[in-house]
């Protein structure tokens, strides 16, 4: 057999061999480049350019801005060349009213934080639009022609909060806001007005217009869940406690009352050996200020709630009560009869769930109660008893 070099048989086959070379493009050019193929990407997807307007996608936006600014320079139409197998740099370029911003006013345009040098090849740092209408809507406030009705509203409540009759509490994620009561957002105080008809967002959501009345003369129009996030990313944000507030607990409240939240108890459907056996006594105890449904929607995926579904086995609803400091309560009390288990989660890491407890829903009952009362500083929880007893 006739020896043949590698040369030799890639010549046979008539192909030729690929000298090993190495890129000479600056850090530029391949800037370039790479934000060039995103643009290529666009049109392969969509079938055509991307194009200019407040109501395109935020990326369709920067693609169309940055394919302008790529036609506009013969260096690049020079570099790009090879790389334009849709003829895009020869397309003239639509009229717009971004051609002439610097980058960061183009980011600002679109509602995105430029953080240093910023290049529109790397998209880094967007905030979502929904959110920026969310911060533009809380700032949308015009003069109250009728502030006259509620300066004394206003007054009133200051009085009460230099005496100690109202309070100011920090504003929980979704928590409730009705008709009547006053926040303060923005270092100022805010009163709900009126509350729109519900209706369904674009997502499903339920949502409605409020009409919010500042302290300061203006209003605004807005919508709830756009007030509620402003009120919770805000430090400063809080809700005023009414001074004619009803029952820590109850089954219903006063139109006056401020619902701060439900105590929940749970069961777990888990089919862990350690669980099935005890299933009956292991409980998760906590405090949410939104709805007990909407906290346990994804328990199945969740490790807090043991990778399993649950069952609701008890609420109780809470008004006027600082609700981290309740539930530091309950663990405080329970903590003798945490359960120690350890599972894997969905990535097969070693995970002790918190807030389950091996104790009977009578004895979370009388927790309850005695919060309610007062009295539950003097007892604690014998896990061998399965009761309170007060502290020796």
């Amino acid at each position: 057999m006739v020896d043949i070099s590698d040369d030799d048989l890639l010549a046979e086959l008539g192909a030729a061999p690929e000298a090993n070379r190495q890129s000479a493009r600056t850090p530029r050019e391949e800037r370039i480049i790479a934000g060039f193929e995103d643009i290529i990407g666009f049109r392969e997807e969509h079938g055509r350019v991307p194009q200019h307007g407040e109501e395109r996608d935020i990326f369709e936006r920067l693609y169309a801005v940055r394919l302008d600014r790529l036609r506009a320079q013969e260096d690049c139409r020079t570099l790009l060349h090879g790389f334009d197998r849709f003829g895009l740099l020869a397309i003239p370029s639509a009229d717009s009213n971004d051609d002439d911003m610097d980058d960061d006013a183009l980011l600002a345009e679109l509602g995105m934080e430029p953080v240093g040098d910023v290049d529109l090849t790397e998209l880094a740092h967007v905030k979502p639009r929904a959110e920026v209408r969310a911060a533009e809507e809380v700032a949308d406030r015009t003069p109250c022609l009728d502030f006259e009705t509620f300066k004394p509203l206003f007054a009133r409540v200051k009085e009460d909060l230099d005496r100690a009759a109202r309070e100011t509490r920090r504003f929980g994620e979704d928590a409730d806001v009705k008709q009547g009561e006053f926040f303060v957002l923005g270092g100022q105080m805010a009163f709900v007005a009126a509350l729109g008809d519900e209706f369904k967002t674009d997502y499903g959501r339920l949502d409605r217009r409020l009409r919010v009345v500042f302290d300061n003369g203006t209003e605004s129009d807005l919508l709830l869940r756009s007030f509620q996030r402003a009120l919770y990313k805000d430090d400063a944000g809080r809700r005023i406690t009414d001074p004619n507030a009803g029952p820590l607990f109850g089954e219903a409240a006063d139109d006056e009352d401020l619902a701060s939240g439900t105590i929940y108890v749970l069961r777990s459907k888990s089919d862990h050996p350690d669980v099935a056996a005890h299933r009956d006594l292991i409980h998760k105890v906590g405090v949410t200020g939104g709805t007990v449904d909407a906290r346990i929607s994804h328990a199945a995926f969740d490790s807090t709630y043991l990778l399993a579904d649950v069952e609701v086995v008890a609420t109780y609803k809470l008004f006027n009560i600082n609700r981290t400091r309740l539930e530091n309560v309950l663990h405080r009390v329970l903590s003798p009869a945490r359960l120690d288990l350890t599972i894997q989660d969905r990535f097969g890491n070693p995970v002790k769930p918190k807030e389950w407890y091996l104790v009977p829903l009578h004895v979370i009952d009388e927790v309850v109660a005695r919060v309610k009362d007062g009295t539950i500083k003097l007892y604690e929880y014998d896990p061998t008893a399965a009761m309170l007893r007060p502290f020796a």
